[in-house]
Order: structure tokens, then sequence, then C-alpha cells
């Protein structure tokens, strides 16, 4: 009973960690790119102006590099718990100014989808990347 009521084996949080990290990662480069190629910078500032997101341009920039390279470093697990933060904070500004008055659903064009990124990428960043990542390769391989 006590085995089901604590943590997983270190070998399976390490697999958890991956898997969590690389569809996150993979998520957040397909919206971060979407920024870039498909809405453009100058159609993803013009939406977030009429959003009220206050710097546009500025804002419109930063989601989309924080989206496609977060997602990059997160799939990599490099520079995990930057990558995290700058997620969740993303995360945090697409709710505050796209989606906190309009429910849960994203049919609805509630917070749900940047709640749940944000929440996962909270937690990877708590936890850490894992062994199987950059930053696990980074930490045993670095003098003591």
């Amino acid at each position: 009973m006590t085995r089901l009521l604590g943590p997983l084996p270190t070998a399976a949080q390490d697999v958890a960690l991956l898997a969590a990290r690389v569809l996150l990662g993979v998520v957040l480069v397909a919206h971060g790119w979407q920024k870039l190629d498909e809405y453009t910078l100058s159609g993803t500032s013009a939406s977030f102006d009429q959003m009220g997101v206050p710097l546009p341009r500025a804002a419109a920039t930063f989601a989309a590099l924080t989206e496609l390279g977060g997602g990059v470093l997160l799939i990599a697990g490099l520079l995990t718990p930057l990558a995290a933060l700058l997620v969740a904070l993303d995360m945090l500004g697409a709710w505050w100014f796209a989606h906190r008055g309009s429910g849960i659903f994203v049919g609805e064009g509630g917070g749900e989808l940047v709640m749940v990124i944000g929440a996962v990428a909270l937690v990877i960043g708590a936890l850490g990347a894992g062994r199987i990542s950059a930053d696990g390769m980074l930490r045993r391989t670095a003098p003591r």
C-alpha cells in the first residue's frame, strides 16, 4: 500500500518527465511557429493590440519566441527551470488578456489550454527535466 502512496521509482519519474517535456514542447513549438509563420508577427501583434495587450509588438515577439524557443528547450531538457518559467508567464499573460472572462472550455474562448500548459510548465520547472535530458547530462558531467 505504501508503494501506491509514494512517488514512482526514479527511472519511471525520468520517463514520465521526458514524455511530459516532449509533448508540451511539441505543442509549444507548433504555437510559436504558427505565430511566426502563419499569423506573422505583424498579425499576432495586431491581434494582441485588439485584445488590449500592452506593447503588442513586444508581447507578440515574446510569446512567439518563448513558445518556439521554450518548446525546443523543454524537448531537449536544457535550461528547463528558466524555459518552464517563461512558458508559465507567457500562459499567464494569454489567460489574463485573452481568456479570463470566457470560462474554461477552449471552444467557447475559455482558458483550459493555457491553464494546462502553464500548470505542466510549472510542474516541470519545479521538478526539473529528469536524468534523460541535457540538464541531466550536464549535471552528471559537471565538476563538483
